[in-house]
């Protein structure tokens, strides 16, 4: 046990998070763990944990405290965002021409690989080194294979986060009507968001092969834009002072750029808390407030 809390003290180190972050360490991800190493040995298997959460809800951070638990324990633990499979800009930029301008900013549903997605999670079930795909933010492109990291495989549970991850399409009718600045002046006609939508029912692949559902739910779609843009304030501190106008965002860029995401977050928030495998609710500043293992 001592062992245990001085990993945990030197993740918190590391991510430069509070002390007050060992308690949702404790409250949450030491009993979702034990879910996930009793399902992982019903199952006989690769466990894959679908992690979802809006942007700046903490995935990245819950990720790796799942798989600190995880290693703990004895077990081999990939960590795969969905925020790595994005296009290449070329290839969005192809979309962008031929089926909507929005679809030049990665994110949302259309932008991702899923076929590398699903290429990924089948070699995570083989022995052996794989590289686990990398997209670089900051230069909103993928990087080059040889910069990948590599696993070494199998593994025994992958913990695959991202913002939509399990998320299901509207129906038809609830496209109808633009829900922010965003779709009423870019997206007037609806031709992007009817794309994202039919896109998303493409992702089925993927996302059927998830075997626990966990989702992080924040109190209100308003805190979102607020938690990214202290996502983007901790980046500008990693970066050097002349890269920061290059290689981040304004807080008004920010609000700007969620709104891509909007509309498949709220819809999110309204269908999955029902059928998620857990469910951790989260007040305005990310604490939280209840924690649900479905049984």
């Amino acid at each position: 046990m001592q062992d245990l809390s001085h990993a945990i003290d030197n993740m918190l180190a590391a991510e430069r998070l509070p002390p007050a972050y060992r308690e949702s360490i404790e409250q949450i991800f030491v009993p979702l763990t034990d879910y996930i190493v009793s399902r992982h040995q019903a199952l006989g298997r690769m466990c894959i944990v679908g992690l979802c959460g809006p942007q700046g809800s903490g995935k990245s951070t819950g990720a790796l405290a799942i798989r600190l638990l995880l290693e703990r324990q004895g077990l081999r633990v990939a960590v795969l965002s969905l925020d790595d499979l994005y296009l290449t800009r070329k290839e969005r930029h192809h979309l962008a021409e031929t089926v909507h301008p929005l679809f030049a900013t990665r994110g949302p549903p259309g932008t991702h690989d899923i076929a590398l997605g699903v290429r990924t999670l089948d070699r995570l079930q083989a022995a052996g080194d794989i590289a686990l795909p990398s997209f670089d933010k900051a230069t909103d492109e993928r990087r080059p294979s040889t910069e990948w990291p590599v696993f070494t495989g199998p593994a025994d549970v992958v913990v695959f986060e991202g913002w939509c991850i399990g998320a299901l399409p509207q129906l038809p009718a609830a496209l109808a009507m633009p829900i922010n600045e965003l779709e009423r002046t870019c997206d007037a006609a609806g031709t992007w968001r009817r794309h994202v939508n039919m896109a998303l029912a493409g992702y089925v692949e993927l996302f059927s092969r998830i075997d626990i559902q966990v989702l992080l739910q924040p109190p209100a779609f308003e805190v979102v834009a607020r938690w990214r843009c202290e996502q983007e304030a901790k980046l500008r501190i990693c970066v050097r002072p002349s890269d920061v106008g290059q290689r981040t965002m304004s807080d008004e860029q920010v609000t700007h750029f969620v709104q891509h995401y909007e509309r498949v977050t709220r819809h999110i928030m309204v269908e999955m808390p029902a059928r998620a495998d857990a469910l951790i609710a989260l007040g305005a500043h990310r604490e939280l407030k209840a924690f649900t293992l479905r049984k």
